[in-house]
């Protein structure tokens, strides 16, 4: 009976029995994600709109890979970094566009209590990884632009490699710390989740215990991350513009310019979202607002890293072309 009721009446009837007491207070074996919209008509808008980015995504990320892969002109330390940024990407947008989709199609949207901690756990992980893997890009377009004659040198193929273990290593320390903490969280009468995923400031505004432990060491730990990846990023690119402006033609000046600006845009628009999300107390968490912003970096920046590092990058292009023309060649 209650699949055949309107949706906006389901949640009614879910928060009025939550807001009385209903429930039992020893715990839940599950919660409800409200989702993003009421009506139907919403629900499927979103759901072919979401769709649509998820499908761009997946072919950008595993395009891009597959790209470097077969190219061998791109097989370079900056193409070495975007490759893993790409799985990344595809990674986040994984753990969430997929249930999202079928959460806009399903009448109620359960997620088991180890599946709502799983997701977070994945997210704190991928993310994690992202901000390091960006400043391990950054220190790569530093020595490019600063020291280019002794990049080969520098950048060697087993820096490559331990800058990407390091990041992988620094997003799973940081993932464990997280759910170390989160154990502590006890939920008692509400199991509403006020989003359309498991993130931590909803998760947190709905656990009955006292927060304020979790919420400083995940505020350290969370801020550490993006602290100590962005004062790389800044360093990095403080002696980038420092170089650039000491070059005389405006020519060269541009062409250095190029060489970031991609990876500069990505950086701008990953860590704007995150700080507005994560870098905030739990009283000033918003629902409106941090909805807009969750959908951002977890849906569309996933989408818009293949198109930056490739719509901008001739490099990218005349691989495509070379890719293309090898798969013509024995038709010929």
């Amino acid at each position: 009976m209650r699949a055949a009721l309107p949706r906006v009446f389901q949640r009614n009837m879910i928060i009025a029995a939550d807001t009385i007491g209903t429930r039992n207070s020893t715990g839940v074996p599950d919660f409800i994600l409200l989702g993003l919209a009421d009506s139907a008509e919403a629900q499927l808008l979103l759901f072919l709109l979401f769709l649509l980015i998820y499908l761009v995504t997946v072919l950008g990320n595993a395009g891009m890979m597959l790209l470097i892969r077969l190219d061998a002109q791109l097989h370079t330390p900056m193409y070495f970094f975007l490759t893993h940024l790409s799985f990344l990407d595809l990674s986040y947008s994984s753990v969430i566009t997929p249930r999202t989709l079928q959460n806009l199609l399903a009448s109620m949207e359960h997620i088991s209590f180890l599946g709502c901690f799983t997701q977070m756990f994945f997210l704190v992980l991928l993310g994690g990884t992202e901000c390091f893997l960006l400043s391990s890009m950054a220190i790569d377009r530093y020595v490019a632009i600063c020291s280019p004659l002794h990049y080969p040198v520098i950048v060697s193929p087993r820096l490559c490699h331990s800058l990407v273990i390091g990041s992988y290593m620094f997003g799973f320390m940081d993932s464990i710390a997280n759910a170390v903490y989160k154990r502590s969280l006890h939920f008692c009468n509400s199991n509403i989740i006020h989003h359309f995923f498991c993130d931590t400031p909803p998760v947190l505004a709905l656990s009955c215990s006292d927060t304020y432990t979790v919420e400083i060491m995940i505020f350290i730990f969370a801020g550490s991350t993006l602290v100590l990846s962005l004062i790389i990023i800044s360093g990095s690119y403080v002696s980038i513009l420092s170089t650039i402006l000491k070059i005389n033609s405006t020519a060269g000046k541009r062409r250095a310019f190029s060489t970031c600006a991609s990876h500069l845009l990505g950086v701008t628009i990953f860590y704007g979202t995150l700080t507005f999300t994560y870098l905030k107390p739990k009283k000033s968490y918003s629902l409106g607002k941090d909805q807009v912003a969750s959908v951002f970096y977890t849906i569309v920046i996933p989408m818009l890293n293949p198109l930056i590092y490739s719509l901008r990058n001739k490099e990218v292009k005349h691989a495509v072309l070379r890719v293309l023309q090898k798969r013509k060649a024995p038709d010929s």
